[in-house]
């Protein structure tokens, strides 16, 4: 049988978005042969993962990270990048239904939290579409989903509603000091099930906003351990030196993509 090669390609989807204007959603196939099927990594911000001269913060260069896996060998992964809403996106990448939104006063946009609305977009009108059109292997195993910031935050949040759907999820720098400890602990209680998804969670050190957000990722995750997060399905990684910006988290994708591919095997 002739092996016929199908070159990489960035596709561009355009969805209808709950309250908003429709919403472009990216997907990004590497090079494979016809027939290959390749687990799948959802992430948010979709405009800062792909090229730096469209990027709103720096650029996460996901292309090179995934090539530079399969060239070595570690296997392929296909992304989806879902734009943020620009304006929207502090309140749509903050849920409502872990509790109380507490806005520091830099932090003056959180104040009408619309996660679950990105949650459904995801769960219910990406995911399936992604799945019918695209060569993705199925199944949790091969799924995860990945944010920063208000997008590490959203990624927790749907990742634990739907522990049924994502086997992996990339937490970076995640904006849980917008919650008191208590809305923490009754939420992480009552999604526990008995088979939760991986937890890569990383923070930094580097400057004000990410010190806050340590501290309050320390919190959170000693809530995990407490509650009897199965502690190796937990992965805290912690680069003290490095700041809230797309320069740490493009570092530390590289190493997602690695762990998450090596546990897809």
């Amino acid at each position: 049988m002739i092996s016929v090669t199908v070159p990489e390609k960035l596709h561009t989807v355009s969805f209808p978005y709950p309250k908003l204007p429709p919403r472009r959603v990216r997907i990004y196939v590497p090079e494979h042969e016809e027939g290959e099927t390749m687990p799948v990594i959802y992430m948010t911000d979709g405009q800062n993962l792909f090229y730096e001269d469209e990027s709103v913060w720096g650029c996460w260069k996901v292309i090179e990270t995934v090539v530079e896996e399969a060239r070595n060998g570690l296997g392929k992964v296909i992304i989806v990048g879902i734009d943020n809403g620009g304006v929207h996106r502090d309140n749509e990448l903050t849920p409502a239904s872990i509790g109380e939104v507490i806005c520091p006063n830099e932090m003056e946009n959180f104040t009408e939290p619309l996660g679950e609305e990105f949650d459904f977009f995801v769960t219910q009108t990406v995911m399936p579409h992604v799945e019918a059109h695209f060569p993705v292997k199925k199944g949790k195993k091969y799924t995860a989903f990945c944010g920063s910031s208000s997008g590490g935050l959203q990624s927790f949040f749907t990742g634990l509603e739907h522990p049924d759907l994502f086997g992996a999820l990339g937490v970076f720098s995640p904006a849980f000091l917008l919650y008191s400890a208590q809305s923490w602990a009754n939420w992480i209680k009552s999604k526990m099930t008995a088979d939760m998804p991986y937890l890569y969670i990383y923070t930094g050190s580097g400057d004000d906003l990410e010190q806050r957000i340590y501290f309050s990722t320390e919190l959170v995750y000693d809530l995990l351990t407490a509650l009897d997060y199965p502690y190796e399905k937990l992965n805290e990684v912690v680069m003290f030196e490095y700041g809230h910006n797309e320069e740490a988290w493009e570092e530390i994708f590289r190493d997602f993509v690695h762990t998450f591919l090596s546990r897809a095997e």
